[in-house]
């Protein structure tokens, strides 16, 4: 059933046309993905079909009954309220239906005690009450307490933020909450713009989950292309003004778009080389000049003049052009952290961040940091910068590192300043038109480069920031959620240029997409120190998973172990009780049915235990000559001699070796 259609939407800014006769329409129960440049008019739309704007031309529908719901990039709080007091707007009704139920409870008993029980006010309270109860538990009324905890403590809100005032929270702990709010309201149709901002990967994994089993219709705008792929059905692209729908999740979207470019431009192609032959013909014909060949060169130009023209496929959105580049080489060791800590206040007030942090980045790799939020990812940052001490602990720097540092923030620009003054003031050495040059490689063009910074969106700052990164020649890039305000077009850009740096880069994100692309290493910070996983996004999913598996065997093994030993202490205590017992603790013998049910039982508990044990010293061995076989390679002259290698294969060592030992407690637990 269609919920919502748009025909031939039209909206534009002055002379600067954002939407052209943009038509759609939206299915109960999709999943739509809506993506496109910083610009191209997905926040414009959202407006739109929410009322905060209006079209210039065209119409929309939404079926009279649907509700909607609106995550904006910039919430509606009241300024004084704390934050219980913004959950009650929603969930209020239930106090009031438990007040009235309580009331009309009261009225019945009040009735009856007074012998008015069979009088028609009382069948009518009586009924009201029926119908109160049961529209009170259809609507959640039992369990909205339950619910409501469980997604404001998704969303990392405990039971201390509850009565604190909303105007002392953070810009992402307000978008959080705004999303938790809309998330309890429960609309049939949610519009989410920008909904992944600010959540680390554990909310964000959460809200996959959540919207999935949403029985509502989601449509979204984001540049999370792992989010986009996880959640989406459908994909509206606004590009050159226009929206184009495909189904599926975003790599078929951007797969198909790769094909359908491809045939466009061969079929318009194919016509051009069709229409300038026939016009080489027609030429011919007549410079021949014969009555007949006129009259055929005539023939031909007036099918040529029918002919339907295929337009030109437009030119891909611009793109930024992001090369990094490192003035001089750093020595092989890089960064060295020994038992780290940092903490904040004193007495009762201190909060400790993090504590025992180990790591060794060497030169060339591409370390990603990831973790909760508020565990302190940004705070370790600005220790390896030296820009913060830790409280505890041993840091090295390597010879000649030199850092350049992506602010989150975007604290590190000059809002008073034009576009152009922020890069020139940076680096004088370059001359106007030079910088002017590099500004349009960051789609900086014409009046732009005058902007005022605190005028530019967040995707038009963090692509400034980006630039002045790109001048700086340093050789070890320190990147704080880097990709958080990129299209998606400047995000594939910027991922290829860091492949393809020489140096060194270190970067906390939850954009999962951005790790599998880039990380060579990713670490996982928590309260107790890193955890070190070799490759991408996916890897590192993989091995938590496969180390939980692990530790959830062990632990049921050893429930099962526990059970078993209860249930054989209930069997001879149930046998001691009716004089059965044969074989107790003091050595009497079992009867022989006994005997043979429990040597069955515990002959199964002893091949299962061997299977497994088996399958671990496989392992084992697996492993032990997998160390080996990186050993022998360390050896190798070519590999000595290429540090990069060097450290790949150091890195795939410490893995085995991590893996190795954890399948040796395994083994020694099942011992």
């Amino acid at each position: 059933m269609i919920i919502l259609s748009a025909t031939e939407l039209t909206k534009a800014y002055g002379v600067d046309t954002i939407l052209d006769r943009v038509s759609f329409h939206v299915n109960e129960g999709d999943r739509i993905g809506i993506v496109g440049a910083n610009g191209a008019g997905k926040t414009t739309l959202l407006n739109i079909l929410t009322g905060r704007d209006h079209a210039d031309s065209g119409d929309f529908f939404v079926s009279g009954d649907t509700t909607v719901g609106y995550l904006s990039q910039k919430d509606d709080f009241s300024p004084d309220g704390t934050l219980m007091e913004e959950v009650q707007r929603i969930y209020g009704k239930f106090d009031e239906m438990e007040a009235e139920i309580h009331r009309l409870s009261d009225r019945i008993a009040e009735m009856a005690a007074e012998g008015n029980a069979e009088t028609p006010e009382y069948s009518r309270t009586m009924e009201r009450l029926g119908l109160l109860q049961d529209r009170f538990r259809s609507e959640g009324g039992f369990s909205w307490r339950s619910e409501m905890k469980g997604i404001l403590t998704s969303m990392a809100f405990g039971e201390e933020y509850y009565d604190k005032e909303i105007s002392t929270f953070s810009g992402g702990e307000r978008t959080r909450l705004a999303l938790a709010c809309l998330l309890m309201g429960k609309p049939d149709l949610l519009l989410l713009d920008e909904p992944t901002n600010h959540l680390d990967i554990g909310m964000l994994k959460w809200l996959e989950q959540f919207l999935r089993n949403y029985r509502g219709t989601v449509m979204l705008v984001s540049h999370d292309r792992y989010f986009l792929d996880q959640m989406c059905t459908r994909i509206f692209e606004i590009e050159h003004h226009r929206l184009k729908a495909y189904d599926g999740n975003y790599t078929a979207f951007a797969e198909k778009k790769k094909l359908q470019r491809e045939a466009d431009l061969r079929a318009y192609e194919k016509q051009q080389e069709e229409i300038r032959r026939q016009e080489d013909i027609i030429r011919r014909f007549k410079e021949r000049g014969t009555e007949h060949l006129a009259k055929r060169a005539a023939s031909r130009e007036k099918r040529l003049a029918h002919i339907e023209r295929i337009d030109r496929p437009e030119q891909e959105t611009g793109k930024v052009k992001i090369r990094f580049h490192q003035d001089f080489q750093s020595g092989n060791d890089v960064l060295i952290g020994e038992g780290l800590s940092k903490s904040f206040g004193i007495g009762r007030d201190r909060r400790e961040l993090f504590r025992n942090v180990d790591f060794d980045i060497k030169r060339g790799e591409r370390i990603c940091i990831v973790g909760p939020n508020g565990i302190g990812k940004t705070t370790l940052l600005k220790i390896m910068m030296g820009e913060t001490e830790p409280a505890e602990g041993y840091l090295k720097r390597g010879h000649q590192v030199t850092f350049a540092y992506y602010d989150q923030q975007q604290e590190m620009l000059d809002g008073s300043k034009t576009v152009m003054d922020e890069v020139h003031d940076a680096y004088r050495l370059y001359r106007d038109s030079e910088i002017r040059g590099l500004l349009g490689r960051f789609l900086f063009t014409s009046e732009q480069v005058f902007l005022r910074v605190d005028d530019l969106s967040g995707g038009e700052r963090a692509r400034l920031v980006l630039l002045k990164l790109m001048l700086s020649g340093a050789n070890t890039l320190v990147l704080d959620e880097p990709t958080n305000h990129l299209d998606i077009n400047s995000k594939e850009v910027f991922e290829e240029a860091l492949r393809e740096f020489p140096g060194t880069v270190i970067a906390v994100s939850h954009d999962r997409y951005f790790l599998n692309q880039v990380a060579t290493r990713i670490y996982e910070l928590n309260a107790d120190g890193i955890t070190e996983y070799v490759g991408g996004y996916d890897y590192y999913e993989e091995k938590k998973a496969a180390v939980a598996s692990g530790r959830k065997y062990l632990n049921e093994l050893k429930e099962e172990t526990g059970r078993n030993e209860q249930l054989l202490e209930g069997l001879h205590s149930a046998q001691k009780a009716a004089g059965m017992i044969v074989r107790d603790e003091d050595g009497k013998p079992l009867t022989a049915a006994e005997e043979r049910a429990l040597k069955k039982k515990l002959q199964a508990e002893e091949r299962r235990r061997e299977r497994e044990q088996k399958r671990l010293e496989e392992k084992i061995e697996s492993l032990e000559a997998e160390i080996l076989d990186l050993q022998e390679q360390m050896c190798l002259p070519e590999h000595l001699s290429d540090p990069v290698k060097l450290a790949e294969l150091d890195e795939k060592l410490k893995a085995c070796q991590e893996e190795l030992e954890y399948v040796y407690d395994t083994w020694v637990e099942l011992s």
